[in-house]
């Protein structure tokens, strides 16, 4: 199954009318207005939890075991569902965050996580 899963940061997504736009973020950005994401399905719910964030925010050289709990969260965690229906149906999401890291923030987590229970052969 072919899927495809975009990641960008919301300061400096440009986004498009008609596009499948998911923040990902537990707290809403700082300098970002509603007005500006109108559209943009807030997943709050799909975040890490308060208690790991904080954790990851001050140990940020732990980047493989945020990576592995927030995995076993992401497995019970129901906020997965929604886009699992989409992916399903071939549609294209892009999950926005906040981190200015690129490569080490939760939505990577999550676009890794999606993509292998989605293609668990892979």
């Amino acid at each position: 199954m072919n899927v495809l899963i975009k990641l960008e940061s919301i300061y400096e997504a440009k986004l498009l009318p008609n596009n499948s736009y998911y923040l990902v973020d537990r707290l809403w950005p700082r300098g970002i207005t509603k007005r500006r994401l109108q559209g943009v399905i807030w997943l709050k719910e799909i975040a890490p939890s308060h208690v790991l964030r904080r954790w990851y925010h001050q140990h940020l050289d732990k980047w493989s075991e945020f990576y592995k709990y927030y995995w076993l969260e992401l497995d019970s965690n129901p906020a997965v569902f929604t886009l699992f229906l989409l992916l399903r149906q071939k549609k294209v999401i892009t999950l926005l965050y906040s981190s200015k890291d690129k490569q080490h923030n939760h939505a990577v987590v999550i676009r890794d996580f999606l993509l292998n229970k989605l293609n668990p052969h892979q």
